[in-house]
């Protein structure tokens, strides 16, 4: 007898990222790197006092194969994760993996200091440091009499 675990979830998460998978590809006309997106990375976004720090799993993406840009208040991270080669005496029977491109972009506050962005890709896991640029302190101005 085998036991299978029950997943009453499942189904709905997976048809969630076949959605986002088929949004992602009818991006608008004008956004022609999006447009040819295969996969959608999770990403985490973490804001302390010095800065925002975006993490996105990118398993089995050569950092060499990850372009990160800033443009008018825009991050995007694009990327290609390259298919394995199969044979056919591996028996495959089932392939969750996705490979091909990805593409993602965030919307940055006007605090970021874009010149300053650094990203380091280690163990599968993509960091984009963003700095936030030191805020002017109110200032009280006296008014004299003339």
């Amino acid at each position: 007898m085998n036991l299978t675990r029950f997943e009453p979830w499942g189904l709905v998460d997976m048809l969630h990222r076949d959605l986002d998978r088929l949004a992602a590809r009818q991006m608008p006309a004008g956004d022609s790197e999006a447009a040819v997106t295969d996969w959608i990375p999770a990403v985490d976004i973490i804001e302390d006092k010095e800065r925002f720090l975006l993490r996105a799993d990118v398993p089995g993406v050569d950092p060499a194969d990850i372009e990160v840009s800033m443009d008018a208040g825009v991050l995007s991270i694009a990327g290609h994760r390259a298919q394995e080669s199969q044979s056919e005496e591996a028996g495959l029977q089932r392939m969750e993996r996705v490979s091909g491109r990805f593409f993602r972009r965030f919307s940055l506050p006007d605090t970021a200091d874009a010149e300053n962005i650094e990203a380091q890709c280690r163990n599968g896991i993509l960091e984009v440091s963003i700095p936030k640029q030191p805020q002017v302190q109110a200032r009280r101005i006296e008014v004299h009499a003339a």
